[in-house]
């Protein structure tokens, strides 16, 4: 299995985190990593992190990827500016390039997975990003007609109704068909990737309280309430909406399998209090396996070697268990259709 680790940008924490992550030799039983980025650049990180044995086996291409190896695509060969601390067009140029070599990967079969290491948005728009973060890039490049962005940990997973949108713009964006969309996408994952026969989803209301029968908006009466009888005519468990500050107050979150939050802030304030540093962001819905830490690019602490790596490892798990389990799910169907089709045809094991 090859997953492929984009290197994230390089005035972070990233290149650390990846090289902390891969320092137990243990880890290559389970995986083939396949870093794309630059072999000068990850030189200068192991640096910062001291005692660290980490050897790099430079690449071309994901195919060449050895097993028992920590390979490396040189995205690039000229030397570049490292500016610790620091949002600057140079890092987001070369994060946007690492992103664009592993997706030519993936989309050929190179490699199983990615795992997207923090950028940073700002830097991103410098470099002329056209797009809010990894999870809008993705989805655009994959020509998907939707995604969803999935936090998990171990205790909890929550999934996003709109994911960067602000504030003011939410609840023009929130529509039936929406929610919809995004619990057809939840339960698929589910499912497929996290082995879930029959998943509970829970779905929060958007405003505080969720209206109180509509004296705090109507959106829960209008929007939200009828997506949720829609969708448990289409077979989906799917409960609510709640009032959020009550759901996770009242740990009513533990007798779901998954959380439908409305937006951002919504669902990332309980999920990072309850998991920061050991959850991994999914996009769901995607052609491929895409996880992430839960973190991003901490310049205060870039160059310390202060950088907790957990959150990179929980992502790089992730993957693995995904891929895994998503082959384990269709190779499960397919042998219920022959079985199936052999009972119709007659034919007996």
């Amino acid at each position: 299995m090859k997953i492929g680790i984009t290197i994230g940008d390089i005035n972070g924490i990233s290149p650390e985190i990846i090289i902390k992550a891969l320092s137990d030799a243990r880890i290559l039983k389970s995986f083939t990593p396949v870093i794309y980025g630059s072999y000068k650049v990850m030189s200068y990180h192991k640096n910062i992190v001291k005692d660290s044995a980490v050897s790099f086996h430079s690449i071309t291409s994901g195919k060449q990827a050895i097993a028992n190896k920590i390979n490396l695509v040189n995205c690039w060969d000229e030397n570049i500016n490292i500016t610790l601390g620091k949002a600057t067009a140079e890092g987001g140029k070369y994060a946007y390039i690492s992103l664009d070599r592993a997706l030519q990967d993936i989309k050929d079969g190179s490699i199983d997975a990615i795992v997207t290491a923090p950028i940073n948005k700002y830097a991103m728009q410098l470099a002329n990003f056209p797009f809010p973060g990894h999870t809008e890039y993705f989805t655009h490049s994959d020509d998907a007609k939707q995604s969803l962005m999935l936090m998990v940990s171990d205790a909890l997973k929550v999934a996003l109704v709109t994911n960067h949108v602000p504030l003011s713009q939410v609840s023009k964006t929130i529509t039936k068909e929406l929610i919809i969309e995004k619990l057809k996408i939840l339960n698929k994952t589910l499912i497929e990737d996290f082995d879930l026969e029959r998943p509970v989803i829970s779905v929060l209301g958007l405003n505080p309280h969720a209206s109180d029968d509509s004296v705090i908006g109507d959106e829960e009466e209008k929007i939200i309430r009828p997506a949720i009888i829609e969708a448990k005519k289409q077979g989906i468990i799917a409960a609510g909406p709640y009032p959020a500050d009550g759901f996770f107050g009242s740990s009513l979150w533990k007798k779901s399998d998954a959380v439908l939050a409305m937006y951002h802030d919504q669902g990332l304030i309980p999920f990072k209090s309850l998991s920061f540093g050991n959850g991994t962001n999914v996009t769901a819905g995607l052609s491929f396996i895409r996880t992430s830490p839960d973190h991003g690019t901490a310049y205060d602490i870039a160059g310390n070697n202060e950088a907790d790596e957990s959150s990179m490892i929980q992502a790089i798990h992730a993957a693995v268990d995904i891929v895994k389990n998503r082959k384990e799910y269709f190779a499960s169907r397919e042998n219920a259709l022959v079985r199936r089709e052999k009972q119709s045809a007659g034919i007996h094991d």
